[in-house]
This record gives C-alpha cells, sequence and structure tokens, in this order.
C-alpha cells in the first residue's frame, strides 16, 4: 500500500541521487492570476525530469531485496532517461525498448546513459506489450512508469519537498497522464495537510484519466494527440486510478493551443524551459480553469524540461503570430523593375521589418506579368498590423494572410 511511510524510506533511498529542485515563488504569474504562485522547477531535476525519483526509488528496492538480473523498461522520453540512469548507478543490465519513429537524439540520450536500446513498435502501446514480454523472457524486471507503488513513492517525495518549504499551501495543480505522479502527490499531501486541494491537469488530446475520474472507474480512450508527449497516455490504470479517486479533488483538461501559450510565457516571462507536460498547471492558471479563492497560495509541480528543440521552434512561431508579433503575408504585385523596391520601401515607412521573403512569378494561379511575395513581418501589435494592412490596400497591393 501507498503511504507516508512509503514515501519516506523513499526520500531516504533517493537523497543522495535526487536533487532537491527549487520551489520558487513566480511574481508575475502571480500578479496576473491573483494566486499566491510557488513553482516546482522539476525541469530543473537530473535527466531534465520527475521520473528519476521514481525510476531511482524502484531499482534500489529490486536491489535491496536481491533481483539484481538488470531491468527493462518502455519509454520514448523521460523515464526511460530514469531508468538508464539508475541502472548505470546500481551497475546493473539497462534495457529500454522504444517506438522505431523515436528521435535519434532520445535514443542517443538513453545510450549515453549506458542502456541497451531495442527500437520495437509503431507507438508506445506496442512497445511496451513488448517490453513485457522480453523482461519475462530474459528473467529480468519491467519498471511501470507510473502503475508501480514503489514508482509513485519516488514521484511523491516532491510533495514532501514543498511542504517542507511551504507548509501553508492552500493547493497544488500536477500533470495527469499516467497518473503516478499526481497519485504519490496527492498521498503525501493530504496525508500532511488534509484541507489542501490536490488538483491535476491533464490534455484535452489525452483525457483518460480525467474521464476515469467522472466516471469513477478506468476508461481507455482509443487515441491520443497532443503536444504535451510526458502525458500522452491511452489507456488509464486501475492502480493509479484508485489513489487518484481517494486523495484528488479535481482534474482539469486544457487544450492545445493553451500549452503552447504556457509554453511560451514560461520562457519569456520566467525564463525557464519547459515540456509540454510539464506545463498544464500553468495553462490551467493562466486561461483561467481554477476555481480557488484569490490569494490563494498554490503550488505548481513543473514536471520536466525535455522539450525538443523542432518542437520548440513551432511554438515559438506559433506563439509570435498569434500575439501579432509576426505577420506572414502573400502578397501579388506587378513583375517589373521597382515593384519589389516599391513594397519595401512601404515595409520602411510603416516600421515593419522584412524577416523572411520568398519572390514566385511561376505559380498557376498568378496571372501573366504578376508575381507573388510571401514576406514574414516582425510586427508591434495588433494595431501596428492593421496599419499594414490599409496601407497595403491603400497603394494597391492585394495579398492574404497566413496563419
Amino acid at each position: 500500500m501507498l503511504d507516508l511511510k512509503k514515501i519516506g524510506r523513499a526520500r531516504k533511498r533517493i537523497s543522495s541521487v535526487v536533487l532537491h529542485t527549487p520551489l520558487a515563488y513566480a511574481p508575475i504569474l502571480s500578479e496576473l492570476s491573483g494566486y499566491e504562485i510557488y513553482l516546482k522547477k522539476e525541469n530543473l531535476q537530473r535527466t531534465g525530469s520527475f521520473k528519476l525519483r521514481g525510476a531511482f526509488n524502484k531499482i534500489a528496492v529490486l536491489m535491496e531485496e536481491g533481483r539484481s538480473n538488470g531491468v527493462v523498461a518502455a519509454s520514448a522520453g523521460n523515464h526511460a532517461q530514469g531508468v538508464a540512469f539508475a541502472s548505470r548507478h546500481f551497475g546493473i543490465d539497462g534495457t529500454i525498448v522504444m517506438p522505431e519513429s523515436t528521435p535519434l537524439t532520445k535514443v542517443m540520450g538513453v545510450r549515453e546513459l549506458g542502456a541497451e536500446v531495442i527500437l520495437r513498435g509503431a507507438n508506445y502501446d506496442e512497445s511496451y506489450a513488448y517490453a513485457v514480454e522480453y523482461a519475462k523472457e530474459h528473467n529480468k524486471e519491467f519498471v511501470h512508469p507510473f502503475a508501480d507503488e514503489e514508482v509513485m513513492a519516488g514521484q511523491g517525495t516532491i510533495m514532501l519537498e514543498m511542504l517542507e518549504e511551504e507548509p501553508e499551501l492552500d493547493a497544488v495543480v500536477i500533470p495527469v497522464g499516467g497518473g503516478g505522479l499526481i497519485s504519490g502527490c496527492a498521498v503525501a499531501g493530504k496525508s500532511i495537510s488534509p484541507q489542501m486541494q490536490v488538483i491535476g491537469v491533464a490534455s484535452g488530446g489525452a483525457p483518460a484519466m480525467k474521464l476515469s475520474f467522472d466516471a469513477k472507474e478506468p476508461i481507455d480512450t482509443t487515441s491520443v494527440r497532443t503536444i504535451a508527449d510526458g502525458i500522452a497516455v491511452r489507456d488509464t490504470s486501475a492502480v493509479t486510478l484508485e489513489y487518484i479517486l481517494k486523495y484528488v479533488d479535481d482534474i482539469k483538461l486544457v487544450g492545445e493551443d493553451e500549452i503552447a501559450n504556457a509554453i511560451l510565457f514560461l520562457l519569456e516571462r520566467q525564463k525557464l524551459s519547459v515540456e509540454g507536460a510539464g506545463c498544464v498547471g500553468i495553462a490551467s492558471i493562466l486561461h483561467n480553469h481554477l476555481n480557488l479563492p484569490k490569494g490563494s497560495k498554490v503550488g505548481v509541480v513543473l514536471s520536466g524540461g525535455n522539450i525538443d528543440v523542432t518542437m520548440l521552434s513551432l511554438i515559438i512561431e506559433k506563439g509570435l503570430l498569434k500575439s501579432h508579433r509576426k505577420m506572414k503575408l502573400l502578397v501579388t504585385l506587378i513583375d517589373k523593375p521597382g515593384a519589389l523596391e516599391r513594397f519595401a520601401g512601404l515595409m520602411r515607412e510603416v516600421q515593419a521589418n522584412i524577416v523572411q521573403i520568398g519572390y514566385d512569378r511561376t505559380s498557376t494561379d498568378l496571372d501573366f506579368g504578376d508575381a507573388h511575395v510571401s514576406v514574414a513581418l516582425e510586427t508591434k501589435g495588433i494595431e501596428h498590423q492593421d496599419r499594414i494592412r490599409r496601407v497595403l490596400k491603400e497603394n494597391g497591393f492585394p495579398f492574404k494572410e497566413e496563419h
């Protein structure tokens, strides 16, 4: 059974290896939300995620029990690195089964930690099924990413640290995928501070645990689609759901645009690089999903910082467009000397900086003698963009906006 004593024992096991990450007051977010916000920065954890806590505790327990023949895990992300790190620490074989589509950088990251990587399956579920069978065939221990009480106990050490630093938290906001993190934290939190609200946040593109929480029984989904890959769990675990129904007060859903906005907010305003799964709590606050009294003291777990660079660049691009700091136009002009210069001159007059430009005179939707100019502009807000639109119309430049 998962209880405070088990979480306390987990803390002793992991204390020499796992970092006690900062719990920092967030003044900008506090002012915007009307709450007193504290950020638990597990994005600064070794391996870049809270997952190290649970994986290390589980493998430490296996070592105590003399089961040292090696471990197997299925993961394309943070759990893989946690298991690989712990395996190397204890000097045992670690095998990670990853989907065949896993980016090379993630594969190399796990191999650099000393684990063997097997690429098998089109998705996580296929990798998981293979990993379970592989562990049985090779007499190795399978380390589940969340449906394991020793893993949950390791994750629960986060809450012990938070309440030691801020014992009067009114609420904690925690990402939810498979439920291992929130289960461990909720058991620890409610055991120490029963009146504290424990609120989970899941992605609307991976709502299995929210649906199960509302129905009070496990409900699986047919697919998941979210930029928060760390909580992209299709099927609900009965193991974690039992603890969630007992200790968690509510689970909220946030949308993809809200998650992307939270990633950009933390990067720009808090100077923190946090992955999609780690940002869902911030998304729930920025977009007013929490119904807490104003002035509430709220702890938010930033569960990890391992965001793919390609994904980050895409989110930044979309964020700039949504916040009216960038504008993409397809402008039609007469294909003759001086036409492009005249367009550029207008942009100079309205103080719009051209950061990217392309010239096309062969598109089939063009009249003879015309050309398309695709242009990206740095702009200074919605009023500035309105001025650009007005100037282009007044000077006879047909255009379309790209989003």
